[in-house]
C-alpha cells in the first residue's frame, strides 16, 4: 500500500493529505520493510503469535501499526472499508497488538507480539481483519524547507508514504470451506507477451481458503511438465470467487498444441498426501 502525502505550505497553515493506492501486495517487503511471516492465523485455540519486523534500509524510519478493514474484490485486488454493518466479523474485535508504533534503525529488528482474546460470545466462522505498517516520513531539518512561489505563496512537496497490510484471521469451529477451479480457457499470446490460462477460483462455505496455483502440460506425445507456479493465492470471506490469469512459461514446451493442461489449487500448510484442494484439466484439441 502506498500513499503520497501532499504538503501545502502557505502564510497560515500547512495540512497532510492522504491518497489511498490499494493493490495486491506479493511480497512483505516495501519502503525497506521485511516482515514475516505474511499472514497470521490463529487458529485452534492458538492465542498469541509474533511478527518479525526488520528495516533493510540505511536510513531509520518509523511506522505507526494499526488495524484496518478490506475486501477482496473478484479480481484479487483489496479495497479499504469502513465496518458497513454488523453481519462482518471483523478480527480486530478481538485482536490486542503491541507495540503500537515501531521506530528501527538501519539493519535493525524488532518483534510485534499478537493477541487474540476469544469470548463465549464468538460465533463459529471466520473473523478477519488486517494490520497495517505505516510509515511516518522523516520531517525536512530546519532551512530545507520548500521555498513558497512568489507569485502564490504555495510550495508543493510529493513525499511518498508506504505502508504494508496483512491479513490476521482468527478461525473457530470446523471448516465447511470447498473451493472449485471453473471457467478454464488457454488464451493464445499477442505479439511480444506469453500465452496464459485464465480460470475462476469458486469458493463455498464459511471460511477463507489460501494456497498455490500448479499448472502442467502433458503433450499428446510426452510427459508433463510443469509450466507454472502462482503462489499464495487466497480467496477471503468477502468474496465468493476470484479470477486469475496465468502466463505460461514459453521456455518449457515448444508450443501449447495438442495436449492436456492439469490445473491443482494446493495448501501449503497441508500433508503433501491430502493437500489438493481443487483440481481441474483443460484438453487442448
Amino acid at each position: 500500500m502506498k500513499h503520497i502525502a501532499i504538503r501545502h505550505i502557505g502564510r497560515t497553515a500547512a495540512f497532510l493529505l492522504l491518497l489511498p493506492l490499494l493493490c495486491r501486495i506479493t511480497a512483505t517487503a516495501q519502503g525497506n520493510l521485511l516482515i514475516t511471516p505474511r499472514r497470521i492465523v490463529f487458529e485452534n485455540d492458538k492465542k498469541t503469535q509474533e511478527l518479525n519486523l526488520a528495516n533493510t534500509g540505511t536510513d531509520t524510519a518509523r511506522y505507526v501499526i494499526s488495524m484496518v478493514e478490506m475486501r477482496m474484490k473478484e479480481d484479487g485486488s483489496f479495497e479499504q472499508i469502513s465496518r458497513p454493518d454488523s453481519a462482518g466479523k471483523y478480527a480486530s474485535d478481538y485482536v490486542r497488538f503491541f507495540p503500537h508504533s515501531v521506530t528501527l534503525a538501519p539493519n535493525e529488528a524488532q518483534v510485534v507480539k499478537m493477541q487474540v482474546l476469544r469470548t463465549a460470545a464468538m460465533k463459529e466462522g471466520e473473523y478477519r481483519s488486517h494490520i497495517y505498517f505505516r510509515a511516518v516520513p522523516q520531517a525536512n531539518p530546519l532551512g530545507e524547507e520548500p521555498v513558497a512561489d512568489a507569485g502564490s505563496g504555495i510550495a508543493v512537496q510529493l513525499t511518498p508514504v508506504f505502508g504494508i497490510s496483512l491479513p490476521v484471521i482468527i478461525r473457530k469451529g470446523p471448516s465447511a470451506t470447498e473451493v472449485k477451479l471453473a471457467d478454464v480457457q488457454y488464451h493464445t499470446p499477442a505479439e511480444g507477451s506469453n500465452s496464459n490460462v485464465s480460470m475462476v477460483l469458486r469458493r463455498s462455505g464459511n471460511m477463507s481458503v489460501y494456497g498455490d496455483v500448479l499448472v502442467d502440460f502433458t503433450p499428446a506425445a510426452g510427459k508433463a511438465v510443469r509450466v507454472a507456479e502462482v503462489r499464495g493465492v487466497a480467496v477471503y470471506t468477502s468474496t465468493d470467487s476470484r479470477k486469475l490469469v496465468v502466463n505460461l512459461d514459453q521456455r518449457k514446451v515448444n508450443g501449447y498444441g495438442k495436449g492436456t493442461f492439469h490445473i491443482s489449487y494446493v495448501s501449503a500448510s497441508l500433508p503433501a498426501e491430502n493437500n489438493v484442494l481443487a483440481r481441474t484439466e483443460l484438453l487442448m484439441p
